[in-house]
């Protein structure tokens, strides 16, 4: 079908594009910017007027709960949550059950998510088997399947000498290999950040050098390997530094930050909010600035939604025992921008931090609008402020520290391939 999207601001950082341009679609590819091109007969015109027409979003960090936890979530409610949300690519992790360490698993889900082509589905490998840490998976299969890179969740590998085998065998390869960085022993039982609050409630502590020690490994044998590394999910001031040093030392290292974490610390949590139980935990007030200036001068490369939906009756135990994580698909759009405003971080940057810079760490062709690329677009109304609400959300999960809160951003049309996954009500 033949698009034109007319009246729209676009924004396209990779190709530095921030102006007011025409955009003409045809066959799901993007084929002119500007000007309209010869014999161009649009079938469908979009008046994008007072939007922000950009890449569709890239995110780092998904949990769709397929296979394994459809009671929580299924992979159909969830890609429609992220089309509802701006994401047109997405990385999911490998703790699903049974865990994404056989190819035929991975198969299985590229084929689920083509069938309901709502979103391009990237599956991260397991790096051991059943992300137990002590044998390593056969990467080269998974990767021929359709995995982008390999990981251990939210489960850190205890033996060092396992994860030194892992990144010689990954730089063999030039894969990419994904860890949350914790130390397995300090953070054992901890359920909140090691500090005043933790204290106050009685709650066990993980403390910031658990994934400050954890770090420094990772960066020595990245070092002394030369693979490719991506940290997900930074949560410390003193982490941020150490891979700013890192990057400046030539290392390829690369990190994110979820979204929640702008904007939250540990004195949310309250009187024991289990919405704000989130791995790694909510940290300090100088956590988060640190985190939010890490974020603007580029050591940290992207944001991610780190999207965890969770049912009801594991959320509604007592703080410690109840599941960690937050449902962020629709959310990652309104709390980057959020962070923008506050941040006087110009909107080109921060839409940069969740199109083109997670595009380039997965290693795929997306996150940009260059003639030729695939239609997969973004149009969201910057100033139109929206609740979050459990009834407003489209994912399955209704779990998140924000219900209650209005944020600004709100997403009209969702393009993937020039076709229209989601047109807001």
């Amino acid at each position: 079908m033949k698009i034109h999207i007319k009246n729209g601001r676009l924004i396209d950082p990779q190709n530095g594009i921030d102006a007011k341009r025409d955009l003409f679609i045809a066959a799901g590819k993007v084929v002119s910017i500007g000007n309209t091109p010869d014999g161009f007969a649009a079938k469908q015109v979009i008046d994008a007027t007072g939007l922000i027409v950009c890449p569709g979003l890239v995110d780092l960090s998904a949990r769709l709960r397929e296979p394994g936890f459809e009671y929580k979530a299924t992979l159909e409610s969830e890609l429609k949550a992220a089309v509802a949300g701006g994401i047109t690519s997405l990385a999911c992790p490998p703790d699903t059950e049974p865990v994404l360490d056989e190819p035929g698993l991975v198969e299985m889900l590229k084929h689920r998510a083509r069938q309901l082509n709502l979103t391009h589905v990237y599956p991260l490998g397991a790096l051991t088997r059943q992300l137990q840490g002590k044998h390593l998976t056969e990467m080269c299969e998974l990767s021929e399947a359709g995995c982008v890179g390999f990981s251990q969740a939210d489960t850190p590998i205890a033996d060092t000498q396992v994860l030194w085998r892992a990144l010689q065998y990954a730089a063999t390869f030039g894969f990419t290999i994904w860890l949350r960085p914790e130390e397995v022993y300090l953070a054992r039982g901890g359920v909140a950040h090691d500090g005043e609050v933790a204290a106050r409630l009685g709650l066990n502590g993980i403390p910031s050098t658990a994934e400050t020690l954890a770090i420094a490994t990772i960066l020595r044998l990245a070092k002394e390997t030369g693979t490719k590394v991506h940290l997900c999910r930074l949560s410390t001031a003193e982490g941020v530094d150490m891979v700013r040093l890192a990057k400046k030392q030539g290392l390829a290292i690369s990190c994110d930050i979820a979204a929640t974490h702008l904007h939250l610390t540990e004195h949310d949590i309250g009187f024991f909010d289990a919405h704000c139980h989130l791995k790694p935990p909510l940290r300090t007030q100088r956590d988060m600035a640190a985190l939010r200036a890490g974020l603007q001068d580029g050591t940290i490369n992207a944001v991610c939604s780190d999207h965890t939906p969770v049912d009801d009756d594991s959320k509604l135990l007592p703080f410690a025992e109840s599941e960690a994580g937050a449902t962020g698909l629709e959310l990652l759009l309104p709390l980057t921008l959020k962070w923008a405003q506050e941040n006087k971080v110009d909107l080109s940057t921060a839409i940069e931090r969740v199109t083109s810079a997670p595009a380039k760490i997965l290693g795929i062709d997306a996150g940009h609008l260059a003639v030729g690329s695939d239609a997969d677009v973004c149009m969201f109304d910057p100033d139109r402020y929206w609740q979050v609400e459990a009834k407003s959300l489209i994912s399955q999960g209704k779990n998140t520290p924000f219900l209650g809160l209005e944020l600004a951003g709100k997403v009209r049309h969702t393009l993937l391939q020039g076709h229209t996954v989601y047109l807001a009500p």
